[in-house]
């Protein structure tokens, strides 16, 4: 694949999580992608990827992942982003706050055929926890 038709397939990726139309998750992540950091909970394929935006977006319905910076090759697609939110509904076990929310993250998405295939990530989830009030120890 080009690097051009994997930027675009992370650029639709971003979307469908901006817009919430998380459905189109199906048709951009392959059935046995490797995520080498999964979110806590995260199921396998697709679905996976489904549920754990959607449990953003309730916690954060105003969810946007702004990229930063991205770099391509061939085969990856490399990126830093900031989060922004607002947390009206359950985040890790945190009840809505109303809180105003701003993290940064980084991800690199190997694709094959148009579909993501092996993704390695990190996002500031300590960040957000404070931001919301949490206190960690």
């Amino acid at each position: 694949m080009s690097k051009e038709k994997n930027k675009e397939v992370q650029q639709k990726f971003g979307e469908a999580i901006n817009t919430g139309n998380l459905e189109r998750l199906k048709d951009l992540v392959a059935d046995d992608v490797k995520d080498h950091d999964p979110a806590p909970n995260q199921g396998p394929g697709p679905q996976g990827y489904i549920d754990f935006f959607t449990m953003m977006r309730n916690a954060f319905p105003d969810m946007q992942v702004e990229v930063e910076q991205l770099v391509a090759d061939e085969d990856n697609v490399a990126f830093a982003y900031t989060l922004t939110g607002t947390h009206k509904g359950d985040f890790m076990g945190v009840a809505g706050t109303g809180k105003s929310i701003k993290a940064r993250g980084m991800q690199i998405s190997r694709f094959e055929n148009g579909k993501l295939v092996e993704r390695w990530g990190s996002s500031d989830e300590l960040g957000i926890l404070k931001q919301i009030g949490v206190n960690p120890v």
